[in-house]
């Protein structure tokens, strides 16, 4: 990544957004969400990233038992399943083909790009979460996306805010202030010169939001993260272009991302753990058949050994497994 130094505070310059200087945030929501952005393209999120939606259905299937889970708990009637950051549907597609027959649902999926051709009508295509839904929000992969600004520590140890032109060269603005100095102090302290952080008090105030749109059920938020006990020294922002990780540059070209502080995020009252557990939770498991199967039915062992190796990948150790689910009962 490029680097200039300099002195002046974020939110742009007069040279103006398109050419000029700005703080992370503003410069990712223009690049993925603004006119042309990456994220509304028509190929979507699939057709440069692998999420956990498109390496199992098995995915889908533990999402609608936990769907069926959260309406007993809620003692009968129809109940909502709203999918965040719906991409082009693939979870709530998937989510209503797992479910029995007759289940009393409402799908939701939520999306700035346009409604895909082809989607199943059942589905609501909306922009924002509907309000007052019973039932269970699920959000894959939505958090990192949310547009945070990234602060580092000048050489006096002092926090500033980076900013970045659209061709991704960067220079350090006014100190950070406000309340995105007391969220860094509380969650994410940089102490050393050339420490960085990403300041998730946008996400917190988005999965707040999201959560606060159930009268009751479970909100769900999966994603790649860390907590306090584990902060990456120099921040993890990134970019995805057709499956590689490249430069986050933020033209529109690529994805641009960051792992979620999931400690920050979760809100009172939280449980948050790994993708490995829930899912064990769920069914799902990497654990081979029994050899004895592929004498007694070998076309049942081999269609067991195939979903094991699905479940494999979701709940692997270096990969989907480490995921965290940040779960908040309503």
């Amino acid at each position: 990544m490029n680097h200039e130094v300099g002195d002046e505070g974020g939110g742009g310059s007069a040279t103006g957004p398109r050419g000029g200087w700005s703080g992370w945030r503003a410069a990712t929501e223009r690049a993925l969400y603004g006119p042309g952005g990456f994220y509304l393209r028509p190929e979507g999120p699939a057709g440069h990233f692998r999420t956990s939606v498109h390496a199992s259905p098995l995915f889908a299937g533990a999402a609608a038992r936990l769907l069926e889970e959260v309406a007993g708990g809620l003692g009968g009637g129809e109940v909502a399943f709203v999918d965040m950051a719906a991409g082009r549907g693939e979870l709530v597609t998937g989510v209503l083909a797992a479910l029995p027959a007759g289940f009393p649902v409402r799908a939701y999926a939520v999306e700035r790009a346009a409604r895909p051709p082809g989607l199943d009508e059942r589905v609501t295509w909306l922009a924002e979460p509907p309000s007052g839904v019973r039932g269970l929000l699920f959000a894959n992969e939505w958090l990192d996306n949310v547009p945070v600004d990234v602060a580092e520590a000048d050489g006096d140890g002092v926090p500033r805010e980076v900013l970045v032109r659209p061709d991704g060269t960067e220079r350090l603005g006014a100190p950070v202030s406000g309340e995105d100095a007391a969220w860094l102090e509380r969650w994410w302290p940089l102490r050393e010169p050339g420490a960085r952080a990403e300041v998730g008090r946008p996400r917190d105030a988005a999965w707040a939001a999201a959560v606060a749109t159930l009268s009751a059920g479970l909100a769900v938020a999966v994603d790649y993260g860390h907590t306090a006990s584990d902060r990456p020294p120099y921040g993890t922002l990134t970019g995805f272009r057709a499956g590689r990780e490249v430069t986050p540059v933020p033209d529109g070209s690529c994805d641009i991302t960051s792992h979620v502080a999931v400690d920050a995020c979760a809100g009172p009252g939280a449980s948050v753990v790994s993708q490995r557990d829930a899912l064990a939770e769920l069914g799902v498991s990497g654990a081979r058949p029994p050899l004895s199967l592929a004498t007694t039915d070998p076309a049942s062992y081999v269609r067991a050994l195939a979903r094991a190796g699905e479940a494999a990948e979701l709940v692997g150790r270096g990969g989907l497994g480490d995921f965290w689910w940040v779960r908040r009962q309503v």
